[in-house]
């Protein structure tokens, strides 16, 4: 039965756009004015959030997956400074355990120091400036 019921939607997709980044993205901003309209009184976060959720599976559900794509290609567009900002920030993060992470005096690049070495005299890569920095 599960099987059969897998077939049929697979059948049901075929040629349909189905998920993608912008997608993601409504469905995300729908739940968060879903929640705020579950503490406010104003009907109109919940209706915002039933349209995002709507043009979301309309979306998913299109044909017409080249006009889909040039949407989210738009999307991916106007996002991509702030979506590479966060993945700086993740990545910093991450390494924040292990490493410092310096700007360079004279020509601002990052330089990158194991944490726990004393007082040490960075020379940057780039511009070959000195400086001494506490890891």
């Amino acid at each position: 039965m599960k099987n059969n019921w897998k077939n049929k939607m697979m059948q049901f997709m075929q040629g349909r756009y189905g998920a993608d980044q912008m997608g993601q993205m409504l469905s995300a901003v729908s739940m968060v004015f879903l929640i705020i309209s579950l503490f406010s009184r104003n009907q109109a976060w919940f209706l915002l959030a039933v349209i995002g959720i709507v043009y979301n599976y309309f979306r998913m559900f299109s044909k017409n997956i080249s006009k889909r794509y040039a949407e989210n290609q738009k999307y991916l567009k106007m996002t991509a400074g702030i979506r590479r900002k966060l993945a700086s920030w993740k990545s910093q993060l991450a390494q924040r355990k292990i490493y410092h992470i310096y700007r360079c005096p004279g020509c601002k690049q990052k330089i990158r120091v194991p944490r726990g070495r004393g007082k040490i005299e960075i020379r940057c890569p780039k511009c070959n400036t000195r400086f001494v920095k506490k890891s």
